[in-house]
């Protein structure tokens, strides 16, 4: 077995250490989230603290872990009786993000359930996590009815596996522990509110602190054990500090004045529930026994808001994590109790005790320097000779919509988006399984055994079940698609009132997706060219900065965004072939630039239709005067339009049935 990255040798990252070191305290915390870029130490720390953890007793043979001072009663393994028991490590267990239910919850071999009656259960990773950790990486990647299930285990701290009148039960508690690259998308909320505590990494920019990272671990990739047993010393202290504060815990005083900060902080930053006042209490008094100290101060308030808030002020997925600090020691000063122990003094020097927020996610930014300078203004706004492209429009106003559908019935990833066969939803038919059987049909399988029972010679009650008889069922869901965004930044749109009201609607296009789990990209056309501004990447964050930083003006290549467009689909159809593509153009249908700009507009659009992708053309068209030209560039694309007002929830309860029926009808445009 590879001998781990030590703890205590991770350079920096004092947040992140504090927050892992504040959990082995206290359990009860919740867990942490680690958000930050690729290359930032993320894993390697929560890989390291599992060594840190004290030994579990257990029950000899268990397979879940039971505590032997007081064994679960409903126990697959047990019933145990109380008494010794043998220690172990603590374990870390890594749930992969491609793994399947049955190797989260465990499998239940329906075969011998139904033919002998016998629960034949193999234990999955929750059974394997149960009073260790729960290590989840890319945990924003995780399957959506995978997180319903570890929201399931974290809210009860059991697992149930149910299947056909079959169930087992065993318990399953866990610290929750999960790393992310904000950049590949958000996590969902009832999620996001699951982890205790959060913390924000980022690579150092001091030169010599990089120096050091790098010397670290060069020695370690050449030793591990020898580098391990350099830091052997300083781990074990570290284990002794976790042991004592967990003696002390129960003696840490959390008094009124402390509980009020608490309260205050809360309802001042406006959070959800009232699950962060809870984990803000657990929090200050782990901190104050991780110190060696039986009172909660202050101090411990701050340092506790600071790591348990940021994610849960959060109002919708554009805005950043992060807190204002000067508005928490406000709060702080005016909730201010005489019985907080005294004067806020700093948290000892040691291990992982460094202070500090989380830094506000910087999140990627436009690039407005690769584009091409613009032309001569078009569309009937002056432009004065030789004027640059403007400055980026706000955006106006996010509001509601309702859900464009790609048409027919997919295959792809999860989601909420177009009708899909998949893994959970309503059952609509059976079929022979292929592989191992793991969502029985059993009605079906009744069917198919029901005439056989007298050659099989049954003579008693029940069936006479054979694995030909086995059916399994199929289910129709909902999946994620690609949607790829192809706005017009050209001149005829650049007025500022009529861009900044083109990116609100682009903007409530991205939130519908984020709620919908789609992949989305982003493709703009102004001047002489096209570009891709975001490859296709599950962070609309991504997708937001880049269009609110997006500037305007030139003439219209509309064939080049849309050929831009067709390329960006042909590439993701050989990464991801099951991801079916929905294609928004934003535009007012006008095309200027290059030679014949309608003539190449309307071949470009005539390969969407040729490949039977859908599309929905925005029309952003404005004036007394109306060319028309959008719907025209709907009928080439086989798609539909559908104007800015239009896309609002009100005003869109059709747009889904035109979206169908323009597929099976090309050339109609709404």
């Amino acid at each position: 077995m590879t001998t781990p990255f030590p703890f205590t040798a991770v350079v920096g990252q004092d947040d992140l250490r504090l927050a892992l070191l504040l959990n082995a305290v206290s359990p009860a915390v919740g867990g942490v989230l680690v958000r930050g870029e690729k290359g930032t130490a993320k894993s390697t720390a929560v890989r390291a603290l599992s060594a840190l953890l004290p030994a579990v007793a257990v029950v000899p043979g268990c397979r879940f872990s039971c505590d032997p001072a007081a064994p679960d009663p409903a126990c697959p393994d047990g019933p145990h009786e109380p008494g010794g028991g043998t220690d172990r490590p603590a374990r870390m267990v890594e749930l992969p993000v491609g793994a399947s239910e049955d190797r989260l919850v465990g499998a239940l071999d329906i075969e011998r359930a139904l033919a002998e009656g016998v629960k034949a259960f193999e234990p999955g990773l929750l059974a394997d996590a149960h009073r260790g950790i729960l290590y989840v990486d890319e945990v924003n990647l995780l399957h959506d009815h995978l997180v319903d299930l570890l929201l399931d285990a974290a809210a009860m701290g059991a697992s149930y596996v149910e299947r056909e009148g079959v169930s087992v039960r065993h318990a399953a508690r866990f610290l929750l522990v999960g790393t992310m690259n904000p950049e590949e998308g958000e996590l969902r909320p009832q999620l996001l509110d699951r982890f205790g505590l959060t913390v924000e990494v980022a690579a150092s920019r001091e030169p010599e602190q990089r120096v050091e990272v790098v010397r670290r671990r060069l020695a370690y990739d050449d030793d591990p054990d020898g580098f391990a047993a350099r830091w052997a010393a300083e781990e074990a202290a570290v284990r002794q500090r976790i042991v004592a504060a967990r003696r002390l815990l129960p003696e840490v005083r959390l008094g009124d004045g402390a509980l009020r900060q608490i309260a205050a902080t809360c309802a001042a930053f406006e959070v959800d529930g009232m699950r962060a006042d809870i984990v803000m209490a657990r929090t200050a008094t782990a901190l104050a026994a991780w110190a060696g100290r039986t009172e909660v101060l202050a101090e411990d308030v701050r340092q506790a808001a600071l790591l348990a808030l940021p994610h849960r002020r959060r109002r919708n997925p554009f805005d950043a994590p992060g807190l204002d600090e000067d508005k928490l020691d406000d709060t702080l000063e005016q909730y201010a109790g005489d019985d907080d122990g005294g004067e806020d003094d700093p948290d000892p020097d040691g291990p992982g005790g460094g202070g500090g927020g989380p830094r506000p996610d910087d999140g990627p930014q436009g690039g407005g320097d690769t584009a091409a300078r613009p032309e001569a203004g078009e569309g009937g706004e002056p432009q004065a000779s030789g004027a640059r492209e403007q400055a980026a429009a706000p955006a106006a106003e996010p509001f509601r919509t309702k859900a464009l559908s790609v048409p027919g019935i997919g295959e792809g990833a999860a989601g909420r988006r177009s009708r899909a066969r998949t893994e959970h939803g309503r059952t609509t038919g059976a079929r022979r399984p292929r592989g191992t059987l793991t969502k029985l049909h059993l009605a079906a399988t009744v069917q198919a055994a029901a005439p056989h029972q007298r050659a099989r010679g049954r003579s008693g009650p029940g069936l006479v079940i054979r694995r030909d008889d086995l059916r399994q069922a199929t289910r129709e869901g909902r999946e994620g698609n690609l949607v790829l965004f192809v706005v017009d930044a050209s001149g005829s749109m650049a007025a500022r009132q009529r861009m900044g009201a083109v990116k609100g609607a682009v903007l409530s296009l991205l939130l519908d997706a984020y709620q919908r789990r789609d992949k989305v990209g982003l493709v703009t056309f102004r001047g002489a060219a096209a570009e891709v501004a975001l490859p296709p990447t599950s962070s609309v964050d991504a997708a937001a900065a880049r269009l609110g930083s997006l500037p305007t003006g030139g003439r219209t290549p509309l064939a080049a965004g849309l050929l831009r467009a067709h390329e960006v689909l042909r590439v993701e159809r050989l990464r991801d072939p099951a991801r079916r593509a929905l294609v928004v153009v934003v535009t007012d249908g006008r095309a200027t630039g290059g030679p014949e700009p309608v003539v190449q507009a309307g071949r470009a659009a005539r390969l969407f239709a040729a490949d039977g992708v859908a599309s929905v053309v925005v029309d952003c068209e404005s004036g007394p005067v109306r060319l028309g030209l959008a719907g025209q560039l709907a009928g080439e694309l086989g798609g539909t339009a559908v104007t800015l007002d239009g896309l609002r929830a009100d005003s869109i309860a059709g747009l889904v049935r035109d979206v169908q029926g323009t597929q099976r009808t090309p050339g109609r445009a709404a």
